[in-house]
C-alpha cells in the first residue's frame, strides 16, 4: 500500500511569526510622530535600522537596552522626550495573532512538525505564550536564542533539523522576500506571505 506521505509536496511546515502570525498596532507611534510634526514611519526607520536592531536580533540587548539604542538613533532627529516616547511605544506595542492563519497552521500540525522560525527578541516564546500560542508549534527557533538571523542559511538548518525534516521536504513561509529566497536556494518550498489565503493555497494538498 502507497504511503500517504509520499504524496506530500512537503514534510514540515517552518514559519516566520510577525507579519504572519502576530502583527502589531503600531498607532499610537504613528500619532506621536504626528504630533511632533515628524515624518510618518521615521520611528521604524531608525528602530529597524540594522546597527539599531540587529543586537536585539541576536540576542546581545534586551528590550530596554532597545529602546535605549532607538533614542540614539533620535539623536538630531527628534528631542530627547519625543524620541523615548516613540521608543517606548514601539517597544510596547500591543499585538494580536491573526486567527485564520493559526487554524490553518494547527491544522497543518495535525498532519506534520511546525517549527515557527523568527528574528525576535529573547521575549518571543514570553510574548507567544501571552498570546495564548504556547502549545502553536512543535519547536520555536527564535534568532535571538540562537544567534543566527535569517536569511543566515544555518538558522534555517536548525530548523529543518528540529523537525526532523531534510530542508527539500520543507514548506517555509515568511513576508520578507530576502528570506523566502534563501528558503528557495536551499531547495525549500516557499510562500511569501501576504495574506493569509498565500498561505491557505500552499496548504490546500494537505487539507
Amino acid at each position: 500500500m502507497t504511503d500517504p506521505r509520499s504524496r506530500r509536496p512537503f514534510d514540515a511546515v517552518l514559519c516566520d511569526v510577525d507579519n504572519v502570525i502576530r502583527f502589531y498596532d503600531s498607532s499610537r507611534v504613528t500619532a506621536i510622530e504626528r504630533a511632533a510634526g515628524l515624518a510618518e514611519g521615521i520611528t521604524m526607520k531608525v528602530a529597524f535600522a540594522p546597527e539599531t536592531d540587529l543586537p536585539l536580533m541576536l540576542g546581545r540587548i534586551d528590550m530596554d537596552e532597545w529602546v535605549e539604542a532607538i533614542v540614539a538613533g533620535f539623536d538630531g532627529l527628534a528631542p530627547e522626550p519625543v524620541a523615548y516616547d516613540l521608543a517606548r511605544a514601539l517597544a510596547g506595542a500591543p499585538s494580536h495573532a491573526d486567527g485564520t492563519v493559526v487554524s490553518l497552521l494547527r491544522r497543518a500540525r495535525t498532519l506534520m512538525p511546525l517549527v515557527l522560525v523568527s528574528n525576535a527578541s529573547v521575549t518571543l516564546e514570553a510574548d507567544l505564550e501571552a498570546l495564548g500560542l504556547s502549545d502553536l508549534a512543535d519547536h520555536v527557533v527564535s534568532s535571538a536564542r540562537v544567534g543566527l538571523v535569517k536569511p543566515d542559511p544555518r538558522i534555517y538548518r536548525i530548523a529543518a533539523d528540529l523537525a526532523g525534516v531534510p530542508l527539500d521536504r520543507c514548506l517555509f513561509v515568511d513576508d520578507t522576500l530576502e528570506n523566502v529566497e534563501t528558503a528557495a536556494a536551499l531547495g525549500m518550498t516557499t510562500v511569501h506571505f501576504r495574506r493569509p489565503t498565500d498561505l491557505e493555497r500552499a496548504l490546500t494538498p494537505l487539507l
